[in-house]
């Protein structure tokens, strides 16, 4: 959070009643800074999806203050718990995550956030596994971290926990998202693995200080655990569980979902075994998994942590000069995409160009040489 005046504003505005991911995405859009969104009273109403209540509610000063009392508090809160906190327009913002539909706003983060900067994948799976899913969610998170990936997981008691333990106990990196605030312990029972994640990994959540682990909050941040993740291995599930929620989500956010096949007379098994009729790929160790993914997804992953490294002696203008031959318009594209990946929404509202003729032109410049693609259709300079 340090050099960030605006963090207030940031709280301020997801403090607000009614404003989700997505439409507090499309005022930022319209309006440009948080500051600017809540001094536009009226003027929100041009924003699609934007009702009465919330005109009145940005019409308010009073009910504007109060959202901006409560970011003073919590941003006190953050402060002495050591939690950084990091806004969807922050660079070390994980990439993958910008791309889904309904982006977190902010991430509460405590613990080391070169985690993020490591390729991911996802492991879920029942609450109340059998002995084979302890034991196998466990191996595939030694398996994963041997492999070069962080593991993903939501500390929930059963296949996530083992998950986690699994990283751990390899020395490699883990990432847990909470349904509750971080600092609220849940489930309790893991508190020692809370503790060790916090030294060797890396919690997150979407959610306030203080606030509680209700049941309808673990369905939402499952999207931040696919989200975060190249793929989502699902290990127990039973027909009605979050894991298959996650990987739903999974398959709208265009991950790959892997299975691990069961007992075929264990109703644990009837949630990976429906994934797998219906096309997942069946994974036996962390080798099947790499050999799903294309290289160049984690290359690029390790390739733009190499460059957020760097970046701090390395001017984004050191680059070899442009061709000459290049039209007006893919010398501005150049000017806009730097070592920091860039989305092509993002470059369309640069360029104010349409998405079918930004993606001739980003055409031409890759096969030139001068960009490249990144997973989450996103752009950096060769």
């Amino acid at each position: 959070m340090e050099g960030r005046n605006d963090i207030r504003e940031w709280l301020a505005l997801a403090a607000l009643p009614g404003l989700g991911c997505v439409l507090t995405r499309r005022l930022l859009g319209a309006f440009g800074t948080p500051a600017r969104v809540l001094a536009a009273g009226k003027k929100v109403a041009q924003v699609d999806g934007i009702g009465r209540n919330l005109i009145e509610l940005f019409s308010s000063p009073a009910r504007l203050d109060k959202a901006r009392f409560w970011a003073d508090q919590e941003y006190k809160r953050v402060c002495a718990a050591n939690i950084q906190l990091l806004c969807c327009d922050d660079s070390l913002y994980p990439s993958l995550l910008l791309n889904i539909h309904d982006v977190p706003i902010l991430l509460y983060c405590l613990g080391d956030l070169d985690c993020l900067d490591v390729p991911a994948v996802a492991v879920v799976g029942s609450r109340t596994p059998t002995d084979y899913g302890r034991n196998i969610s466990a191996e595939f998170g030694r398996q994963l971290v041997r492999n070069g990936f962080a593991v993903v997981s939501g500390l929930a008691q059963g296949i996530d926990g083992q998950a986690h333990s699994g990283a751990l106990e390899a020395n490699g990196r883990t990432i847990a998202v909470l349904g509750c605030g971080l600092d609220v312990v849940y489930p309790r029972k893991h508190s020692h693995l809370y503790k060790q994640i916090i030294e060797k990994g890396l919690l997150l959540s979407e959610y306030p200080m203080g606030t509680p682990p209700e049941g309808f909050r673990f369905p939402v941040r499952n999207r931040i655990i696919s989200g975060l993740s190249l793929g989502v291995v699902i290990v127990e599930a039973a027909v009605r569980s979050g894991a298959l929620i996650t990987a739903r989500l999974a398959l709208e956010q265009n991950r790959e979902v892997f299975a691990v096949p069961g007992r075929i007379d264990s109703p644990k098994s009837e949630g990976p075994h429906g994934l797998l009729r219906q096309g997942a790929v069946l994974v036996r160790s962390a080798e099947d998994i790499v050999a799903e993914l294309p290289p160049s997804s984690y290359a690029a992953e390790n390739t733009l942590s190499r460059e957020h490294e760097i970046s701090s002696v390395v001017s984004p203008n050191t680059f070899t000069a442009l061709p000459d031959d290049l039209s007006q318009e893919e010398e501005a594209l150049m000017t806009v995409i730097k070592t920091d990946p860039i989305d092509i929404e993002q470059l369309s509202e640069h360029m104010g160009l349409p998405l079918n003729a930004l993606h001739s032109l980003l055409l031409g410049l890759e096969l030139r040489g001068l960009i490249q693609q990144v997973p989450g259709q996103q752009y950096i300079r060769s």
